[in-house]
Parts: C-alpha cells; sequence; structure tokens
C-alpha cells in the first residue's frame, strides 16, 4: 500500500506557481450574480488545489511508518522530529477520503492515500489492549508518555471524522468497523448520562478524569492543550461534526440521538445570545468565565447548520443561533480596515488578540458565503464580507512565494515567521472550506438565475 500511495501521488502533478496578489490588483465590486460566483468558484478551486493539496501532497505521507507527517518549514522541507497525533492523522484521512469522493479527476490519485490513513488509524493508532483511540504515538508507532497516558474525545472525534470520510470514498468495511468501534468505546467509557454530553479526557482503559476544584489549582493534559476534568466547547462541537460524518454512512440509532443531543447541548447551553460561547464548562454545563473565540462562532455556526441537514429535520432555533453566531463574529471580531477575523475578545467589547489564525479565517469565510446562500435575497452583508474575506486570504494569509498558507498573519497583514506544518495545523480547515465554498458557488451559479443586486466591494485597505 505504501508504494502504490507514492507513485499514484507522484504521477500528480498540482500548480504550485502562483502570481503575487498586489493591492493594485484587488478584484472590482462585484454582484451576486452567476458570472460572479462562477468566477470566485473557479478561483478557491485553484487555492485549493494549489495552496492546500499541491503543498501538502505526497510530501505529508509516510511510506515508512505509515500515516502522515506534520512538520513543515515555510518552504515545505520536512523538519522531521514527528509524532503521529490523532488530530492530524484524522484530518489528514479525512481530506483524502472527500477529495477521492467530490473530485473525480483527483479521485485516482486520493483514493490509495485515504486506504492509507485508514491502514495508520485501524492498525496502529486502536488501542488493542483496551480499546480507544490513542491521543498519539511516536513517529515509528511506539508509546510516548506524553501522549499514550490517556485519551481524549477531541481526538477521537477526527478518528472518527476520518474514516467515516475514508468509508465513504473506498468502501473499505474496516474504516466502518473501527469507526464504530470508536464510538461505542466513547459510549460506554465517556458519555454523561447525568447531565449530558461527554466527559472529554480518561485513562488508557477508559476511566474519565475529573476536575479537584477544591485544590484551588487546575491540572492541565500533558501538552496543555486542554484542562483536565471539564467540558470544552471545542470538542463537543468536533463531536457534532464527526457523528453527522459518520451517520451518513452509518445510520444507527442510537449515534443519531447523540448526533441531536450534543446538537441541542451547543445550541442551546453552550451558545448564548448575543451570538458568543464560553471556551469551558463544568460536568453540569455551568460557563466557565473566557474570552469569546469568533473562529469557534462562525465553525459551530456552519457545523450545527450541517447537522441538521444530516439529521433531516430542522429547528428554527439552530438558524437563529447560526446567524447570530456569525453576526456577533462580524460586528466584534471583523477587521474594518483589511479584513479578516481577529482571534478572540470579550462578548462586548473590542478583540484582545488581533492576530489571525489561518483557520479562523477560511472557517470565516466557509460561513460568511452559507449565510449568504440563506439570507442573500435580503441583505448583502454577507456577501460583501464574503469577498473582502477572500480578498484577505489571497492578499495575506497565502504565501505567494512558497505556496500554501500561513499560519499567523498579525494586525499589519505581514505573516508572522513560523513553520508551514505542525501537529494542530494540517490541510482540513483550509480544505474544507475551499471545498464547501467552491461546491456552494458552483449550486449558486447553477441556481441563481436572479440577480440579487448585490454588490460587494473589495477588502478596504
Amino acid at each position: 500500500m505504501l508504494r502504490r500511495v507514492g507513485s499514484a501521488l507522484g504521477a500528480l502533478q498540482l500548480p504550485l506557481a502562483r502570481k503575487a496578489f498586489s493591492r493594485a490588483e484587488a478584484a472590482p465590486a462585484l454582484p451576486a450574480n452567476k458570472e460572479t460566483y462562477a468566477r470566485l468558484a473557479g478561483e478557491a478551486e485553484a487555492m485549493l488545489r494549489r495552496d492546500v493539496l499541491g503543498v501538502w501532497f505526497p510530501a505529508c505521507i509516510d511510506t515508512r511508518f505509515g500515516g502522515f507527517r506534520a512538520n513543515f518549514s515555510r518552504e515545505w522541507k520536512a523538519l522531521g522530529n514527528e509524532s503521529k497525533f490523532s488530530v492530524f492523522q484524522g484530518r489528514m484521512t479525512w481530506v483524502a477520503g472527500q477529495i477521492a469522493l467530490r473530485r473525480p479527476d483527483l479521485r485516482p490519485a486520493f483514493l490509495p492515500v485515504a486506504g492509507h490513513g485508514i491502514d495508520y488509524l485501524t492498525n496502529v493508532l486502536w488501542d488493542r489492549r483496551d480499546g480507544g483511540f490513542f491521543w498519539g504515538l511516536a513517529e515509528d508507532g511506539k508509546f510516548l508518555p506524553f501522549y499514550t497516558e490517556g485519551k481524549h474525545l477531541y481526538g477521537t472525534s477526527f478518528v472518527l471524522y476520518g474514516l467515516a470520510s475514508a468509508y465513504a470514498a473506498t468502501q473499505d468495511p474496516r474504516a466502518l468497523e473501527y469507526a464504530q468501534k470508536g464510538f461505542r468505546w466513547i459510549e460506554m467509557h465517556a458519555h454523561d448520562d447525568a447531565e449530558g454530553g461527554y466527559f472529554e479526557w480518561l485513562s488508557r482503559g477508559g476511566k474519565p478524569h475529573r476536575a479537584h476544584p477544591e485544590t484551588r489549582s487546575v491540572e492541565l493534559m500533558p501538552d496543555h492543550s486542554f484542562p483536565v476534568g471539564y467540558k470544552s466547547t471545542n470538542t463537543h462541537m468536533h463531536l457534532i461534526e464527526a457523528f453527522a460524518q459518520l451517520y451518513q454512512v452509518w445510520r444507527d440509532d442510537l449515534l443519531r440521538r447523540r448526533l441531536i443531543e450534543v446538537l441541542a447541548l451547543l445550541r442551546d447551553r453552550v451558545c448564548v445570545a448575543p451570538g458568543a460561547m464560553s471556551p469551558y464548562f463544568t460536568d453540569a454545563w455551568q460557563a466557565l468565565p473566557g474570552l469569546d473565540s469568533y473562529g469557534h462562532d462562525v465553525e459551530a455556526a456552519y457545523l450545527m447548520l450541517e447537522a441538521e441537514e444530516v439529521i433531516g429535520a430542522t429547528d428554527p432555533r439552530t438558524e437563529r443561533m447560526a446567524k447570530m453566531l456569525v453576526d456577533h463574529a462580524l460586528s466584534c471580531g471583523w477587521d474594518e480596515i483589511r479584513g479578516g477575523f481577529f482571534q478572540d475578545g470579550p462578548v462586548f467589547g473590542p478583540p484582545v488578540s488581533k492576530i489571525k489564525e489561518w483557520w479562523v479565517q477560511f472557517e470565516g469565510l466557509n460561513a460568511l458565503l452559507l449565510m449568504h446562500e440563506r439570507h442573500g435575497c435580503n441583505t448583502n452583508v454577507y456577501f460583501q464580507a464574503f469577498q473582502a474575506q477572500w480578498q484577505f486570504i489571497r492578499r495575506y494569509q497565502t504565501d505567494a512565494k512558497f505556496g500554501g498558507v500561513h499560519a499567523r498573519v498579525g494586525e499589519d497583514g505581514k505573516p508572522r515567521p513560523g513553520p508551514k506544518g505542525f501537529i494542530w495545523k494540517a490541510a482540513y480547515h483550509d480544505g474544507r472550506a475551499l471545498l464547501n465554498v467552491v461546491d456552494r458557488l458552483r449550486r449558486l451559479a447553477e441556481n441563481g438565475s436572479q440577480d440579487h443586486g448585490l454588490a460587494a466591494p473589495a477588502a478596504n485597505d
């Protein structure tokens, strides 16, 4: 399998060269009509192939130990020091599966990559002693105390997400079998039958680690990624995502109930008017103070609406909350000068961190076009912001010299030094957003015979 993957992708020629995008080349105001949609779809598809697929594949494929490599410099040179992190492995498997499903011309190249991901997730990352998926492993598959002393549902959610996508593409029964086993493992060990939702950080054997606030200290996971013993917005958002992807290939009654349950928790307990979310909660879903993350706001809006589509039942409360989340991010976290979303800030007040991370920009792009599709007949706000966001990404977030996407850009529009790839930065946020945006723009171009008459200015700086 490893040699087949390398040879298949070796024949894949995705254009990497790109012309520098200068201020003078900013797109003029474009009306919301079929021609505009088609033009933007072409631009987004080119970016997907050039700045996501063309830089990550086949470079990320580990033909020696299996799975995917994460660490790359700005110039896309492999940096080594690899570890195989569940989140990254699941995300790259998901991308390969989706490309094989949704891009017929690339299917011959990416189908073996999806199979390569299945091999690693099922043969290596699954714990054959205690069940469940490891938080991560060493490059060669050996245990690392940093990773293997516990299992986290954030990582498990992306493994399920990747396996479900890869199964849809390959029909490999292993992918569905281990996705089902993973779901049943977290259901047995992590579901909170009393308060709803899931405990997140568990021992290798599946015992939840609990918080001890009486000690006046907060224990962090070994990599400091999550506080131990609290429920998080981030994990439950991605459980919705994973459950929705899995439910599309496995129509299980319990899985459906859990998808509905977690969706309702996110919409009715985590999200609050005027469209903000706390990052952490007690077991009883009491919110802990924290800054509102604009990126999580816009991402949650999309994930809730996607889940409803998969369930096949709509609730007006979901649409209302999704719109409030996007509106609040635009009101409080939007850069009126250059476009783009800042990182976070208080619910009422200016942003605290004005750094712009790649994933926030692409999740914003996805959510803004989704809102335009649903509300564009009544307002031009979302299409204006979408085009400004697109100009920001093209002008500042993508790397004209080496290809790919900068992880962080400052308020001044200059990229911050740092690698192009690491265990938290895969081809997932930008790849998923561009896939969705292209598909949505093409759908609007096909169905949007009526011209809304709404013009969108370019980014104003």
